[in-house]
C-alpha cells in the first residue's frame, strides 16, 4: 500500500483590518499610560531602584492604577 500526501488546502484568510481601526480599539483612556508609568517609577524607587524588575514594577503599577480608577467610579 502506498501512502499519499495530501496538500494543505487553502483556507480563507481573515480580512485585513486597517491600522487605524485596530489602533482605535487598543487605545487606553486619556492619561492612563502616563499614570501607570509614573506609578511604576515610584515603585522602582521604593524598591531601591533594583534593575531587572521593570515588568514586575509595571504590572504592579497597572494593578494599582486600575484599582484607583475602579474605586473612583464607585
Amino acid at each position: 500500500m502506498r501512502a499519499t500526501v495530501k496538500s494543505a488546502s487553502k483556507s480563507k484568510a481573515a480580512p485585513i483590518r486597517s491600522a487605524s481601526a485596530s489602533r482605535r480599539r487598543s487605545e487606553a483612556p486619556e492619561g492612563l499610560w502616563e499614570r501607570i508609568s509614573s506609578k511604576a517609577y515610584e515603585l522602582w524607587e521604593q524598591r531601591g531602584r533594583l534593575e531587572g524588575n521593570a515588568l514586575r514594577d509595571w504590572l504592579d503599577a497597572e494593578e494599582i492604577v486600575m484599582e484607583e480608577i475602579h474605586e473612583a467610579r464607585e
